[in-house]
């Protein structure tokens, strides 16, 4: 069934085509084109396009469906050709021709629009949610661990004392600049497109700011040539921010594969979080960091894709956003498995004691023993290359002492002002309020 034909039907092969995965992608969308609805028809009542009692009808059907999708007992029937059409089929079956007028004053274009912006920002949300205890397990091995020093490297050479405190601590204020990147786009999909019909707006006397507040949307799109332009570029920069994220996870992961190889030999993880050889008894295999590290890799790739695929379209509606969703949608529970399955190995790391106890270590100290010299009255040039000369002539005396006391050092990890920088961004998130309309349509 398809809303849109006529007296005669597309070729099969086309209609095949053009479909594709359209219909798997439209059970990401379920519940939100059910709330995207409940608005609309709250709407058209209030503007006279239904009355009272077809509006209480309709709302008790559309709640009915939503409780359905929510014990995910409903089902795309086989012959139906999206998620917009089974809901209006089903109410129409129901409700005979009241279910009919429920796509009034809208196009599939707005209803597809605002069923993607009300699934971005409940993806979005539930992924600062996976990240916050992620963040609060870094802070926490950063305490326990901050005496715990470690070889820093750059040009993965030896350079200067670091700490696992240091280390943990460097991505858990990572994340703090990947959610403010959240935020960020979160602010752009939370903006109502419906009402832009199929981008050019409505002839009826619709109520825009009204289905703005009901679904909780901070905003309008207001002009509905932009509302439409703005399929694409909102799941570029949600896309962005997904790799944000994606990279300080695969760094992490790749810090953790070197650091558990033997020629390292910094940390290890129980045997049953690693893996095996099918020759090599002794192997334990990094394999849940190496997965993280691609699938986040892969992730990196999402926003050049979505910017190839709407390259030189121009504005209005085109097929070929269709494609965004099967690229974009299934990578939230990507990163929300990988941040998952980090959380799991960091939460099970054990590092070892006394590293840089090991002479092969001593040149990481030089900088310090350079330092000392300075602090006695000589200049720091003169100081550098007299360390220097006493390397090379194989005279160079050190010792294991630091005492690094500035703000983010080894010594003063400013832990507590890392988090206040976290909450502070988490409590800018509008998600009460948001959770308070939602509720209410569904009352």
């Amino acid at each position: 069934m398809k809303l849109w034909q006529k007296d005669k039907s597309s070729l099969k092969q086309v209609e095949e085509f053009t479909v594709g995965k359209d219909r798997e992608m439209d059970m990401y969308l379920a519940a939100f084109d059910v709330l995207g609805s409940l608005a609309h028809i709250e709407m058209l009542e209030s503007v006279g396009l239904l009355t009272k009692d077809e509006l209480a009808q309709l709302q008790t059907e559309l709640r009915s469906i939503y409780r359905q999708i929510q014990k995910e007992e409903f089902v795309l029937q086989e012959n139906v050709e999206d998620i917009h059409s089974q809901v209006e089929l089903l109410l129409t079956q129901k409700l005979g021709d009241t279910g009919k007028k429920i796509h009034s004053a809208r196009s599939r274009n707005d209803q597809v629009l605002v069923d993607i912006r009300l699934f971005l920002r409940n993806e979005l949300e539930e992924l600062v949610k996976v990240i916050q205890p992620f963040f609060e397990l870094l802070q926490s091995q950063s305490e326990k661990y901050k005496n715990h020093l470690l070889p820093g490297y750059t040009h993965l050479q030896l350079a200067m004392p670091s700490s696992f405190g240091l280390w943990f601590g460097a991505y858990a204020e990572s994340l703090v600049d990947d959610v403010i990147t959240i935020k960020a786009a979160y602010d752009v999909v939370n903006k109502n497109p419906l009402g832009s019909a199929a981008g050019y707006g409505s002839s009826f006397p619709i109520n825009r700011t009204l289905t703005t507040q009901l679904l909780g949307f901070e905003d309008l799109n207001y002009n509905v040539v932009y509302a439409q332009m703005g399929r694409g570029k909102a799941e570029r920069i949600v896309a962005q921010v997904l790799t944000n994220v994606a990279d300080t996870l695969s760094k992490l992961s790749m810090d953790a594969c070197l650091y558990l190889n033997q020629n390292f030999g910094f940390i290890s993880f129980p045997a049953e979080l690693t893996t095996g050889s099918s020759i090599m008894p002794h192997k334990k295999n990094p394999d849940v960091f190496e997965l993280i590290r691609s699938h986040c890799n892969r992730i990196k790739a999402l926003p050049n894709e979505i910017m190839l695929i709407t390259t030189n379209l121009p504005s209005g509606y085109h097929r070929d956003l269709q494609l965004l969703k099967e690229h974009l949608f299934p990578a939230f529970k990507t990163i929300k498995d990988c941040i998952e399955m980090a959380g799991l190995m960091i939460s099970n790391i054990d590092v070892k004691e006394n590293i840089l106890a090991d002479e092969k270590y001593k040149y990481l100290f030089s900088v310090e023993e350079v330092n000392k010299l300075v602090n006695k009255g000589i200049p720091f040039r003169d100081a550098y290359k007299k360390i220097g000369l006493d390397i090379e002539a194989e005279k160079f005396t050190y010792d294991t002492s630091i005492n690094h006391s500035h703000e983010g050092s080894i010594g003063n990890l400013c832990t507590d002002e890392i988090k206040k920088q976290m909450q502070k961004v988490i409590n800018s998130f509008p998600f009460t309020s948001v959770h308070q309309a939602i509720t209410s349509l569904l009352k």
